[in-house]
């Protein structure tokens, strides 16, 4: 066996050594040696459980019950409450934004860093300035028909002080939020 994998080494002559990997008899190809390629780094290209492309990984989570029963309110959610609103407050500027769950898109946008609303505070991050921003980003959810929404905080923020303040402003300008705390 050794002398046969010797002669397909060094079939072409000399002392030149092909790459090669070499099957057990048991395996798939009963102990025949297999000219392989090398890639450029010197590791042969593993394919992944699809065998569709080399080195790459799913990034979405699988779930690990594909039968898994989901309800009748997490599959409607979304079209019940079809709004909702992001809230982004930094130590420089606050944002917030009316977002469409099903298709992604943002209804209405206000944030202190805009030009028209720059201009006329004197700060951009303080409870002022939340609360102007509450009261465009309503003038702006009415124009595009938005009046109700939902609003959920992040697992970092805290319903209180400048994200409350910026969803009291859009409740007190017409606009209906729905609060959900966990």
């Amino acid at each position: 066996m050794l002398k046969q994998v010797h002669n397909k080494l060094f079939a072409r002559g000399g002392d030149t050594i092909l790459p090669a990997l070499y099957m057990l008899r048991n395996g798939l190809h009963c102990g025949q040696p297999h000219l392989a390629p090398r890639s450029f780094f010197g590791v042969e290209d593993f394919l992944d459980d699809n065998n569709s492309r080399p080195y790459t990984y799913q990034k979405e989570k699988k779930s690990k019950n594909p039968n898994k029963h989901v309800s009748f309110k997490q599959r409607t959610v979304a079209y019940m409450e079809p709004f909702t609103l992001d809230v982004f407050i930094s130590k420089r500027f606050v944002s917030a934004s009316i977002t469409h769950r099903v298709t992604s898109k943002q209804v209405a946008v206000a944030g202190t860093n805009s030009k028209d609303i720059k201009a006329a505070l004197k700060s951009r991050s303080d409870i002022p300035a939340c609360l102007s921003v509450g009261k465009i980003l309503s003038e702006r959810a009415r124009e595009a028909d938005v009046y109700t929404a939902s609003y959920t905080p992040r697992d970092r923020d805290k319903f209180e002080g400048k994200i409350r303040a910026v969803v009291q402003s859009l409740i007190d300008n017409g606009i209906d939020i729905k609060v959900y705390l966990d």
